[in-house]
């Protein structure tokens, strides 16, 4: 009797791996090549470099390590495309990034497309340490995914004309909401920190106990109608709602409102990856820096949450709803959907807290380059928590520390109160 092999099942990882290629190539699709290689500050990178980088990280730390006789693509691409890791020897400057008009963005997903094919190619001889690695470097591409759109936004929100990258329809206005209800928070002893064996990045372990004070968090966040309030209460004039540091930042910088926010006639406008539109009254206020969002809850006669009460309030949310990435498109926050309890904790803009980005006890750094990853920046740098409509779908978990300087905002990034009880 004749038997037959059975069809080989395709790899779950090497599909994911191609998803994930493929959303950041279609993320760039309305790019010139002259749009792909500007920078427009040292914090953003041109779009053509985050191609590059994310493909540098598969060539090097997958390729180079754990396929024997593999040759780099270009040898070059090495010392353009390293973005910190010190291991790995010396890098371009990062604020010169906008300076490399070679190699062509046809030349870089030309590359993509070479590191791709080989990495399937092989897949079916790969150990666990390079899956291991192919699927930290998912988890970093879709990191710069988001990088990606909130740089092009920078860019052209440079340009005079205000251009659309992505010229749709908007949807219709929401209702605006209510006055903020207070949801108690747990508190006690409570466990904080990424726990089992899903994927995460190493600064979320490990898992370990707080302590949590009677405390309450706002069941949404703050709106763009609340902080026009705030600017036309003088939020941005008055130096008793400000840290010493966030107020010598308003008056040096001559911040008056939001970052993309232009005065239209009597109201508001705000640029976006659409355009520039009146700014919907109902919608997460976005673009604030950790200064912003501290002196409005001092305004308010709140306070920021901590990362830990953000954390457990967030446990037994879906990290994979809400308003998150998952086609290329001209994402923007949404208001908060009806409903009991806190909303929309997940997606949207990413929530200040009031926590400082630290190692958790019993913290080690993983050895060699990859363990530069997280752990070296945690200095000076504030948590935010919960993703944001640039978020790619499935990234985040309630666990998930993102972390950036105080000043900065160029990022998808609001606030959710908190109050002591």
């Amino acid at each position: 009797m004749a038997t037959h092999a059975l069809p080989a099942r395709p790899d779950p990882l090497l599909a994911d791996l191609a998803r994930c290629r493929d959303l950041t190539v279609a993320l760039v699709g309305p790019l010139s090549d002259a749009d792909a290689t500007v920078q427009s500050m040292p914090d953003a990178s041109p779009a053509k470099w985050h191609l590059a980088h994310t493909t540098w990280f598969l060539e090097t730390f997958v390729l180079r390590d754990h396929v024997p006789g593999y040759t780099a693509f270009d040898p070059s691409f090495a010392y353009l495309f390293n973005s910190y890791y010190d291991a790995e020897g010396a890098r371009h400057s990062r604020t010169a990034r906008g300076l490399i008009t070679r190699p062509s963005l046809d030349r870089i997903i030309a590359w993509r497309a070479h590191v791709d094919a080989a990495i399937a190619n092989a897949a079916p001889r790969l150990g666990p340490d390079a899956r291991t690695l192919i699927e930290l470097g998912i988890h970093h591409e879709q990191q710069h995914q988001e990088l990606l759109q909130t740089d092009i936004l920078h860019l052209f929100a440079q340009n005079p004309t205000a251009p659309a990258i992505w010229d749709h329809p908007r949807d219709t206005p929401a209702a605006v909401p209510g006055p903020i209800e207070w949801i108690p928070g747990r508190t006690g002893i409570v466990q904080v920190g990424h726990g089992d064996s899903s994927f995460a990045f190493d600064c979320e372990g490990p898992r370990h106990d707080v302590l949590l004070h009677p405390h309450a968090l706002a069941d949404r966040t703050v709106t763009n109608a609340e902080w026009a309030h705030f600017i036309a209460d003088g939020g941005y004039d008055r130096p008793d709602h400000w840290l010493s540091d966030g107020w010598a930042w308003v008056k040096a910088e001559a911040i008056e409102a939001p970052l993309y926010w232009q005065r239209t006639g009597d109201g508001w406008s705000s640029f976006a990856l659409d355009g520039l539109h009146p700014i919907r009254p109902a919608a997460p206020v976005t673009h604030i820096s950790h200064y912003e969002a501290d002196a409005y809850a001092r305004w308010a006669g709140e306070r920021l949450p901590t990362e830990p009460e953000w954390e457990s309030a967030a446990a037994g949310h879906d990290a994979a709803g809400g308003n998150q990435l998952d086609i290329a498109g001209p994402v923007r926050p949404r208001a908060a959907p009806a409903g009991p309890g806190c909303r929309a904790l997940f997606g949207d803009v990413w929530e200040w807290t009031g926590s400082a980005y630290l190692p958790y006890p019993g913290f080690r750094t993983a050895p060699g380059a990859v363990g530069e990853y997280n752990g070296k920046f945690m200095s000076g740098q504030s948590v935010l928590k919960g993703g944001s409509c640039a978020t790619p779908r499935g990234h985040v978990r309630a666990s998930y520390r993102n972390f950036f300087y105080p000043h900065q905002r160029w990022q998808f990034t609001g606030l959710r109160l908190a109050r002591d009880l």
